[in-house]
């Protein structure tokens, strides 16, 4: 099921809503199962298979979760024994999280390694064609991470309830963020307990209704360009190559951002704050600032259960920036089955490395440079969403070839003004109806003037307006406010006639 369904908005949502407040200060247990029972029909809705892997994944993980804890709890009865009992307890560890990563490598990653053996040897091995269940790379990772505090200690006691609602709940089940224990169980442990709050319900509200803006208003309108960019490749011109690029950035920030902004939203509705995921991250002026703000739960994930046991910056410098890149390379990895993810991981833990390389050995600027430093920040963060775009390329292109394709025509094609395909998707009717009341469509290329006028104004909100998070929660609540919202609203619940899903469902 969509956020941005009329299905979602206008039943599936408010049911969940009234049988939630109905029970949660009667009884918070089946509050909790009313959460559970939607979340998965929300989850069952695109797949029942998809339900069923996802409840066996719960059952099986909640089941090594009480194995872990019960060795860990005889250890302390056994003093003399700690030392195996806690041999044992990463032994459990590593079973638990090795069959999480089969699971996942069988359904995302098989083909991908067959088809990699029979390009490397020659073979004709038959490709599985599996399809990928929905947001198992999230809530796979969500598990893993779950298994690895237990094993530290970290947290003692989750009931099962408590357990299948953390991993099922369902605003942030399909596309993160990657919550962890510490962040929701404790919410969790309050319904029932905690009055409910108005301002927090409103702020809910608009925080989903800006979401569903910046998804169907403007990822899906530079969406539209891009899908048609990729499928003529040939046939664009060097300007139309170089558009692609920005076009396909803003796309997938507004997207996937977009998605995160709604799933904190209706969690606001419901009481639960689910923690932020993006905070502008085209905002930044260096590769390491870019990845404090862009998938924040991804990064903090592969930080405390990858970088750090490794040793983190621990173990020297040379030993720090090898863990680095195998971040970044399980990062590429993790967002999809094919080289073209790899190299895209490659080219963001490069640039990652040599930034924290010269900033060690560069000595901070005097107050006298200020100034200096305010005009370098512009050229710095053009600089920093030039490279991260570029190596967005390979990350929505289907193939490495395909992308190498579209940067070089970039360079080697003809610059011209965009053609009617591509400047169609800006020319939206709400828009496009004013420019002939106004006499403006009879100008000269007159069907680009809403793709450069979007595209400037949205680059301008990119760069220097506030995000949707900062907007909700630093506006007061205003009739002004409640009125934009309303008809943000009304505008994206016209528009989802044209409905698509997320580009993160992918992966």
């Amino acid at each position: 099921m969509l956020f941005n369904s009329y299905l979602f908005i206008f039943l599936f949502l408010p049911l969940c809503l009234a049988g939630y407040y109905g029970l949660k200060h009667r009884q918070a247990a089946l509050a909790k199962l009313w959460l559970i029972c939607f979340s998965f029909w929300f989850y069952g809705y695109f797949s029942w298979n998809y339900l069923l892997i996802m409840v066996l994944s719960i059952l099986g993980n909640y089941g090594f979760y009480l194995w872990i804890r019960g060795t860990q709890e005889k250890s302390r009865e056994n003093s003399g024994m700690t030392e195996e009992k806690s041999d044992k307890a990463a032994l459990i560890l590593g079973l638990g999280i090795s069959l999480n990563l089969l699971v996942l490598f069988y359904f995302k990653y098989a083909d991908f390694f067959l088809e990699s053996i029979n390009g490397l040897f020659g073979l004709s091995i038959p490709l599985r064609h599996i399809l990928l269940p929905l947001g198992i790379s999230f809530f796979t990772f969500q598990q893993i991470s779950f298994l690895a505090d237990t094993y530290r200690q970290e947290l003692r006691h989750c009931g099962f309830v408590d357990y299948a609602l953390f991993v099922s709940f369902f605003p942030q089940l399909i596309a993160g963020p990657i919550v962890t224990h510490e962040e929701m169980l404790p919410q969790f442990a309050a319904i029932g307990k905690k009055k409910a709050e108005g301002e927090e319900f409103v702020r809910g509200i608009c925080l989903f209704i800006l979401g569903l803006a910046k998804k169907v208003l403007i990822a899906d309108t530079f969406g539209a360009a891009v899908d048609y960019a990729y499928g003529n490749l040939t046939g664009l011109n060097g300007f139309e190559c170089f558009l692609t690029i920005i076009f396909y950035s803003l796309q997938l920030y507004y997207d996937f951002s977009g998605y995160c902004d709604m799933a904190r939203g209706i969690g606001g509705l419901f009481g639960i704050q689910i923690c932020e995921n993006f905070r502008s991250p085209y905002q930044a002026a260096n590769i390491i600032e870019f990845w404090k703000r862009w998938h924040i739960t991804l990064s903090r994930f592969f930080t405390k259960n990858v970088y750090i046991p490794l040793g983190g910056n621990r173990r020297g410098s040379a030993r720090m920036y090898g863990n680095l890149l195998l971040v970044f390379f399980l990062s590429g990895l993790w967002h999809g089955a094919g080289w073209n993810f790899i190299l895209w991981g490659i080219l963001h833990g490069i640039l990652y490395v040599f930034t924290r390389w010269r900033e060690e050995r560069t000595d901070k600027q005097s107050a006298s440079e200020k100034g200096a430093l305010a005009f370098k920040k512009i050229f710095a963060v053009l600089g920093t969403f030039s490279y991260v775009s570029l190596a967005w390329v390979y990350f929505r292109a289907s193939t490495v070839g395909e992308a190498n394709t579209l940067i070089r025509q970039v360079f080697s094609k003809p610059w011209a003004l965009p053609g009617a395909p591509m400047a169609d998707a800006f020319n939206l009717g709400e828009f496009w109806y004013a420019l002939k009341v106004l006499g403006i469509s009879n100008w000269p290329a007159a069907n680009c003037y809403l793709l450069f006028i979007l595209t400037v104004l949205i680059l301008t909100v990119t760069f220097r307006g506030k995000n949707a998070a900062q907007i909700v929660k630093e506006s007061p609540l205003k009739p002004s406010g409640a009125a934009v919202a309303a008809i943000l609203f009304v505008w994206c619940v016209i528009s989802l006639s044209g409905v698509s899903t997320f580009l993160y469902f992918n992966f």
